[in-house]
């Protein structure tokens, strides 16, 4: 049985529920979203999808609990491009920082292309963004919008959002927050922290399958955003015109509704275990790993060199040692899976002084065993010499 340390990638594996409902779905229901007669199949669809909606925002803090707030999408990546390709126009000025994942910096590379003003705030050798020179970044470049994501893909570190968030308010300028990694692990209130938009997929944290994300908006800030796909949304049928009304707005087209009966059931496990208990067990998990990996000779860990701070993602290299070479000796030898490379983010490796060669990404999740940490380390020593 193969050893999965790539949760960082996507959390597997998923709690049974998630594939039974995705099965069940298929097999038993399987209607098209507000497409039908009204019969029991067609009510129950509708029923599923916002269910869906009204768990997301209860989890995530949507704007006065409201479920419209929430808009599917196939990714966060997708979430993040209608986001910024639908908000920003040339002249104006975006601030994001030195940690992100390509799924913000390639659309924002793009809007530069266009007239867009990129302003990147620097982040320490930690991958951690100070609030005080982000405020600084904020006063001097007094930009439209910012994006920021909670938590680095690469090297887990966990900018400090509430802080980050309160600046922006300060200054006036709409945020928004890339949740790839931290949606379901850790506790989020978009309302709260005044986000104007946060982005998230389903297949991370959140404990649901693959090709399913979406977005919780601020309403004002969804009113000043447009929309790039028009077409069918089973509703307002009688206009020629894509509706403006939420989420419509933002759905056109056939949704991923097997993918939302999947995250729907994740999202009742997660209730049900428990978030804090979610998160105590990967941090336990990730303290054994993390204690382990300093253990090893010649290790360079990025990131934090404990656990508070961080979450359960961990970026190595081993001097003298290529990482791609050891991920496949890990995996044909040991069993152990891991990600080599730059892990669709290079300006994050640029920051942590592992650009070009990028490392080792070692991941565990909710569902890795105490054994798995050891054998894990274990082959490592023995590979390593």
């Amino acid at each position: 049985m193969p050893i999965y340390m790539n949760n960082g990638a996507t959390t597997w594996p998923k709690p049974e529920c998630v594939a039974r409902a995705m099965y069940d779905f298929l097999v038993d229901r399987g209607a098209n979203v507000a497409r039908g007669s009204a019969s029991e199949r067609d009510l129950h669809t509708l029923d599923l999808v916002f269910s869906c909606r009204e768990e997301l925002t209860d989890l995530l803090g949507g704007w006065r609990r409201d479920p419209r707030c929430a808009v599917f999408t196939s990714s966060v990546t997708e979430s993040l491009n209608i986001v910024l390709k639908g908000f920003l126009r040339p002249g104006m000025t975006v601030l994001t920082s030195g940690m992100e994942h390509n799924a913000v910096l390639r659309p924002l590379r793009r809007l530069e292309e266009r007239g867009v003003r990129l302003e990147v705030a620097p982040c320490d050798s930690e991958g951690f963004l100070p609030p005080e020179v982000f405020a600084e970044a904020l006063d001097r470049a007094r930009p439209d919008l910012a994006v920021l994501s909670h938590a680095s893909n690469v090297c887990g570190t966990v900018q400090d959002l509430p802080a980050l968030a309160a600046l922006c308010r300060g200054a006036g300028t709409p945020l928004v927050a890339d949740c790839a990694q931290t949606a379901g692990l850790i506790p989020l209130d978009a309302q709260g922290l005044g986000l104007a938009a946060l982005c998230f997929t389903g297949h991370k944290g959140l404990m649901g399958p693959q090709g399913i994300g979406g977005v919780m908006f601020e309403p004002e800030f969804a009113k000043k955003v447009d929309w790039f796909v028009e077409g069918g949304t089973g509703s307002f049928s009688h206009l020629e015109l894509h509706p403006e009304a939420m989420p419509d707005k933002f759905e056109a087209g056939t949704p991923n509704t097997p993918g939302i009966a999947g995250l729907l059931a994740a999202l009742r496990w997660l209730r049900e275990t428990g978030m804090d208990n979610v998160r105590a067990k990967e941090e336990a998990t990730g303290a054994a790993l993390l204690e382990g990996l300093l253990s090893l000779s010649g290790v360079v860990l990025y990131g934090r060199r404990r656990m508070d701070g961080r979450l359960p993602v961990f970026a190595v290299n081993f001097e003298g040692v290529d990482n791609g070479l050891l991920a496949g000796r890990l995996f044909e030898e040991f069993g152990v899976e891991t990600r080599p490379g730059l892990h669709c983010a290079p300006l994050a490796h640029r920051t942590l002084g592992s650009w070009p060669e990028g490392s080792l990404r070692i991941s565990p999740g909710y569902f890795t065993t105490e054994s798995d940490v050891e054998i894990t380390i274990r082959a490592l020593r023995s590979i390593l010499g």
